[in-house]
């Protein structure tokens, strides 16, 4: 997937809240941040929410044109509210991955069996859809041998995750010259607490010890198909993670 590069300079930006936050002018007067009209927050909400749908459905990347037909607006609508398509998709990608990483942390806290919290964030994650919007750098998940070097391993990028079964460090992986679409702090985050849901379920025996974090999250978003009936979608769903569960499963050696 190719992203185009962010001009961040633009006019104004759009804050998480639906905030407008102008630029800093020509005498150096600091960003204002005022809120947007009913109907501009109307607009947005209907783009944000047609923006989840066509990329869940077709990828990251679906044409701006497709966001503004299923939101009902025209493009430059669109194009008013994100300069660029690449302040959109950081837009969704960042919203997922934070949900996600509440889905762990609540499981993490609420549930006192390893296997039950690894299999309830499994379960809750595949049910919001939020695996069809996982940004690339999250699920390409790659072990640096130890002695080893590899051109697509940014070190500087996200610093060292958890620790996978054979020793080697846990690092998002990332193309040559490719651009992230979503925060580097906020997948670390989703990388360290989907972490200690898989340390504590490998701990406890129940999960396979070749199992990493990498294949949680490619479960996630394996589980996730995108279907045009909502009953099938969600059956289909529902089937395909029982069997990735089970998958999952440590045996006890025969």
């Amino acid at each position: 997937m190719h992203i185009q590069d962010t001009h961040w300079s633009s006019a104004s930006t759009l804050g998480p809240n639906g905030m407008v936050s102008a630029a800093v002018d020509g005498r150096g007067d600091t960003s204002r941040t005022t809120p947007l009209r009913v109907d501009a927050q109307r607009n947005l909400e209907h783009v944000l929410r047609a923006a989840r749908e066509v990329f869940g459905e077709l990828g990251y990347g679906a044409p701006m044109e497709d966001v503004a037909r299923r939101a009902r607006v025209g493009v430059g609508t669109v194009y008013r509210r994100f300069p660029s398509k690449d302040v959109l998709v950081r837009r969704i990608a960042e919203e997922e991955t934070s949900r996600l990483t509440d889905q762990a942390r609540t499981a993490l806290g609420q549930e006192d069996e390893p296997w039950s919290a690894l299999s309830r964030f499994l379960r809750t994650s595949v049910a919001s859809g939020a695996g069809r919007l996982l940004p690339p750098q999250v699920l390409r998940v790659g072990v640096a041998e130890e002695g080893t070097e590899s051109t697509v391993v940014d070190e500087a990028r996200v610093p060292q995750q958890r620790s996978q079964p054979d020793g080697g460090e846990l690092r998002l992986l990332t193309d040559a010259g490719a651009q992230s679409v979503v925060d580097d702090t906020g997948a670390a985050a989703l990388l360290d607490v989907v972490g200690r849901l898989v340390d504590r379920a490998r701990a406890a025996g129940e999960l396979r010890p070749d199992v990493s974090v990498s294949d949680v999250l490619l479960v996630i978003a394996t589980a996730a198909p995108s279907l045009p009936d909502p009953v099938h979608q969600a059956a289909a769903s529902s089937r395909l993670l029982d069997i990735l569960l089970e998958g999952l499963r440590s045996r006890p050696a025969s």
